[in-house]
């Protein structure tokens, strides 16, 4: 059957009738009817599983990153179509195309500060979830230009475009005066993140805001971090007071994926900031000493920062690639973790099974162990001492 378009009015009546009139605008409203239909958020929805769809259109930005990744594969499983924006190449995000069934997962390029390119990435989506962050500096984007400024921009145009549910990823510790550790006027990277937060809820009130402490698992940036030879110095931990005067709560990356994936179902989420913190509360000497013992070390010396070990963060700040860890990374890594009071966590969107982090830490370090390619007995070596906890989340 031919659909009559609006370039097609040659084909009414020559003599100008109401009836060739009457076909076009017949045709037109056809056409719009078409196009109202054919939106995905308006399909039928499925069961919800990986081979059906669910109705839910999610704009991914930073699906590349480690905790990204895991937020997808969340995603793919309960039959959401996931858009996935990227900058730079694209075979950085070319396998989370199996996350999802047959077409659920998209691909498109985009630049932060390429308006059009972002409205593209969320025209058609009813959720976006907004993961990118920087932990170092470069010439073209600064912290603020890529957690405050490229915040507002993603949350302003995901309202314009009617989506409806945002998640936007803060930190914890957050804050306009953060806590001086060694930098003179504390994290710029932490002040970054507030700036976000409250640019993100100017343009988005309803946006709901995850703060989450240091995520560990695979692949992450916190256990493995301290136990690679790049953050010791002539075999010993150089730790600020001995890691005895910071308490963390680090989290399960996939109980802060699963958390996204509740807090979008969730009616009563919208507008909320919730403290994305693990179980339970640990000195991080004590997790060092853990850590070390998991790599069958018989102990670890926790010294101050020599000279030289700061020369070598210097250096390694400056380093041409991605940075092993910057200035910014040591200052923040001796800021406590601090809960704001009355503000919910992951409890409240009903996930009660949180994961510890002596397991996860015992599977991760296994390649960081001494003799790794020593195959031992069962029951050779003692299970590693637990740390002790210093609090809990419930």
């Amino acid at each position: 059957m031919h659909i009559l378009a609006s370039n097609e009015c040659c084909f009414s009546d020559k003599n100008n009738s109401g009836s060739g009139y009457q076909i076009v605008a017949l045709g037109t409203v056809h056409i719009n009817k078409r196009n109202n239909s054919s939106k995905l958020t308006a399909y039928k929805r499925g069961t919800g599983g990986r081979s059906s769809f669910s109705g839910q259109v999610v704009t991914l930005f930073g699906a590349s990153g480690f905790l990204g990744r895991y937020v997808a594969n969340k995603l793919g499983k309960v039959g959401a179509q996931i858009i996935i924006p990227y900058a730079g190449d694209p075979y950085w995000v070319q396998r989370l195309k199996l996350v999802g069934d047959l077409g659920q997962v998209n691909f498109m390029p985009i630049h932060l500060k390429d308006e059009e390119s972002l409205r593209k990435a969320m025209q058609y989506s009813n959720a976006v979830v907004n993961l990118i962050s920087r932990d170092f500096e470069t010439r073209n984007f600064t912290f603020d230009a890529v957690n405050n400024v490229g915040a507002r921009d993603i949350a302003r145009i995901a309202r314009e475009c009617g989506v409806e549910r945002l998640v936007h990823f803060s930190a914890l510790n957050a804050s306009p005066e953060p806590p001086h550790i060694y930098l003179k006027g504390g994290s710029k990277w932490l002040k970054s993140k507030y700036d976000g937060e409250l640019s993100v809820r100017e343009e988005f009130p309803d946006a709901v805001i995850f703060r989450p402490s240091d995520i560990f698992g695979e692949e992450d940036r916190f256990v493995r971090y301290y136990g690679s030879w790049w953050r010791r110095f002539r075999g010993k931990m150089p730790m600020y007071k001995k890691g005895m005067q910071t308490v963390k709560q680090p989290v399960y990356v996939s109980d802060v994926a699963q958390g996204v994936v509740n807090a979008l179902k969730s009616p009563d989420s919208a507008g909320q900031t919730y403290d994305v913190v693990g179980p339970h509360r640990y000195y991080l000497g004590d997790l060092i000493d853990y850590f070390y013992s998991c790599m069958r070390w018989s102990s670890i010396k926790k010294p101050f920062f020599h000279p030289l070990m700061w020369a070598k963060v210097y250096w390694m700040s400056n380093a041409p690639s991605t940075p092993f860890y910057t200035k910014e990374r040591i200052e923040r890594e001796f800021i406590t973790d601090e809960l704001t009071e009355d503000q919910p966590t992951l409890l409240d969107l009903g996930m009660t099974d949180l994961q510890n982090i002596e397991p996860m830490a015992h599977f991760t370090l296994k390649l960081y162990r001494k003799h790794r390619s020593y195959q031992d007995a069962l029951g050779e070596f003692p299970d590693p001492i637990k740390p002790p906890i210093v609090s809990s989340l419930v």
